[in-house]
């Protein structure tokens, strides 16, 4: 049978592969599109095998909202390089994922993967993710994903690009304010919202820490107990949003801008691209903070 440009036309619109590839695959099923289509599936899930060991720890934070607001939904999808996070066809794959995890009641990435990518179809999230892999060379993953419901707050989500997203509830104040602690979070990335919020064992394992720092110092046992106090007071401090410095207005605490509107933070999720993945150096919550304070 001959192969005509109008099959190969029609055969790239429905892979998104290249020319060539769709031609060899037409010639080595004599015409037939759908064993075409269906050969190419399979090499593009042999592609994506190949490209599995490969770090991607480049991608997007993609954050996708119910119609009413009450309910968000917030995925990381990587690949290898910040060219390809930027290709349409990447970031249009991202917030579909995003929206199939928003409409679903999938609990774990494995399973998420698996589900239809949109309604009504046969793809699957995952084989979406090989057929993308194969058509832009590069190792793509779907790494976590987090669905926040509204209940006595409302939502509100910051996203700084595509690198940094955040998804905050708050009960009280304004829009603004609610915006504000969006961007507040995304710059210094708190541990938790309150004192009490910080694990038993994280501040356990500070606070030796800091014993072994103060008694190294040959400083009486009573002073150096008072050092070690003081450190933790310090440290809490630190990670904790209610108690971090306003990034806009340094003078004040979160906890205090809160206090005067009457308003209080329920919960928050916060993603920064490639988190815990080995990879070059890049601060980009510095950038959030340079940007906040020009």
């Amino acid at each position: 049978m001959a192969i005509t440009a109008s099959l190969v036309k029609e055969l790239r619109e429905r892979t998104g592969s290249g020319m060539m590839e769709c031609k060899k695959a037409l010639v080595e099923t004599n015409g037939d599109i759908e064993a075409a289509i269906d050969m190419m599936r399979k090499s593009g899930q042999a592609k994506a095998a190949k490209k599995a060991g490969r770090t991607a720890a480049d991608g997007v934070i993609t954050i996708c909202f119910s119609d009413d607001g009450n309910k968000a939904a917030m995925v990381e999808v990587n690949c290898e390089t910040d060219f390809v996070a930027k290709d349409d066809n990447f970031t249009s794959f991202a917030k579909a994922v995003a929206e199939r995890a928003l409409v679903s009641d999938v609990a774990s990435v494995e399973a998420l993967l698996e589900a239809p990518l949109h309604d009504g179809e046969e793809t699957t999230v995952n084989t979406a993710r090989e057929a993308l892999i194969s058509k832009i060379g590069e190792n793509m993953n779907v790494r976590r994903f987090e669905r926040l419901q509204a209940g006595s707050g409302k939502l509100t989500s910051y996203s700084h690009g595509v690198r940094i997203g955040v998804v905050v509830e708050v009960a009280g104040g304004d829009d603004i304010l609610a915006k504000d602690i969006a961007m507040h979070i995304a710059a210094t990335n708190p541990l938790c919202i309150s004192e009490e919020d910080v694990p038993v064992e994280t501040l356990a394992k500070e606070r030796s820490i800091f014993k072994a720092q103060a008694m190294e110092s040959g400083k009486p046992e009573n002073i150096a107990e008072k050092m070690v106090e003081g450190r933790v007071r310090k440290y809490l401090a630190e990670v904790t949003l209610t108690g971090q410095p306003f990034v806009k207005d340094p003078e004040i605490s979160v906890g205090k801008l809160l206090a005067d509107a009457s308003a209080r933070v329920i919960a928050f999720r916060r993603f920064e691209v490639g988190e815990g993945i080995e990879k070059r150096q890049e601060n980009f919550a510095e950038e959030v903070m340079a940007q906040i304070k020009s």
